[in-house]
């Protein structure tokens, strides 16, 4: 991407006033233009952990425990989590970081890319304790290629990542739109329903008694996966009030055909899971489960609901709906760990 500096430096002269998605590079933070941006980057900032701090060793004794279908569904979620981060990273740095013209976002996102490398991290360390073997290892990474269920999830992100791929500026009505589409499939679809879904795996075991190891880092994974989502719903909602013709009946019914697609993707990776028949879940409560979520991510962009399913796991009740709901309404020392710098431990967000 080329940036013109003389035009970024006339409109910072001049006052001109510019949208979000206008092609350029804006260099200037002060006077700030998109203020909740930067409160997101600090609001990130206080959620700062690292994989030292998550004890997966703790779980090697459940692991040795589990009947055969439970070892079959840690086993695939286990190579999910291999590459999924991954990919949400290489979306963020091919597509999002150049297209989003506001310094306070960039922000935002360059702290989202080192949290999915911490992400990595974990599920590195994870493959490397809960899979000892380095031939099974290699397999899982080799997942997105040689598992259907999750090379049917590979394949759905992979087609939104080059979606954009070759757009350099957005400078037409179309190109807007094929932008907003990719950040609304990553925010809603893979990090808030592909992870959300795997998640729920994770605190049904911990519901057992099982993996709190596991459990624990995927606590500071969701956190963060919250945060990423509300700054990509920020996004929408900032594009949606300087452009709302953007936002027409085609827009809507191609978020819910990409919704439905998703569910139906992640339907299919939970048979595989499920397939050995796991006590305490079944297939149609994690169908019910996803829809539920999916009429979710729709109420977040202001459409109606396509399943109007509820949430039949109990167990994610606290996890799923209290944590996201009231995450920026808690207080910090809630959930905060040590912090270096200037950040005040007792703000609310």
């Amino acid at each position: 991407m080329t940036t013109n500096p003389e035009t970024t430096s006339t409109r910072a002269s001049t006052g001109e006033r510019h949208l979000l998605l206008d092609p350029g590079m804006d260099l200037t933070l002060r006077p700030m233009r998109y203020p909740r941006f930067f409160d997101r980057f600090k609001d990130a900032i206080k959620n700062t952990w690292t994989v030292e701090e998550v004890d997966l060793h703790s779980d090697l004794a459940d692991l040795a425990k589990l009947s055969p279908a439970e070892q079959h569904l840690v086993s695939r979620l286990v190579a999910f989590f291999a590459t999924g981060d991954t990919i949400v990273a290489n979306n963020l740095v091919l597509n999002l970081y150049q297209h989003v013209n506001s310094p306070e976002g960039r922000l935002y996102l360059s702290r989202q890319l080192y949290e999915e490398a911490v992400h990595v991290q974990f599920y590195l360390n994870l493959l490397d304790t809960y899979v000892p073997d380095e031939k099974e290892r290699f397999e899982a990474f080799a997942a997105v290629e040689n598992i259907p269920s999750i090379a049917r999830k590979a394949e759905f992100c992979f087609r939104w990542i080059d979606s954009i791929f070759q757009l350099r500026e957005l400078r037409t009505r179309e190109d807007r739109r094929a932008f907003l589409l990719n950040v609304i499939c990553f925010a809603a679809c893979i990090e808030g329903l592909f992870f959300y879904g795997a998640f729920a795996y994770v605190y049904f075991l911990r519901s057992r008694g099982l993996l709190h190891g596991l459990a624990s880092g995927t606590n500071w994974v969701f956190r963060d996966e919250s945060m990423h989502m509300a700054f990509a719903f920020d996004v929408v909602d900032t594009v949606r009030a300087e452009e709302p013709d953007l936002f027409d009946a085609q827009m809507q019914q191609q978020v819910k055909d990409m919704l439905a697609e998703a569910v139906e993707c992640e339907v299919q990776f939970a048979a595989d899971l499920l397939e050995q028949g796991v006590s305490g879940m079944s297939l149609t409560h994690m169908r019910e489960y996803l829809q539920h979520v999916a009429d979710r991510r729709l109420a977040m962009l202001g459409i109606e609901p396509m399943y109007g399913s509820r949430n039949p796991f109990a167990f994610m009740e606290l996890q799923d709906v209290q944590e996201l709901s009231n995450f920026f309404e808690r207080r910090v020392s809630a959930y905060q760990v040590a912090v270096a710098g200037s950040v005040s431990f007792d703000d609310d967000f």
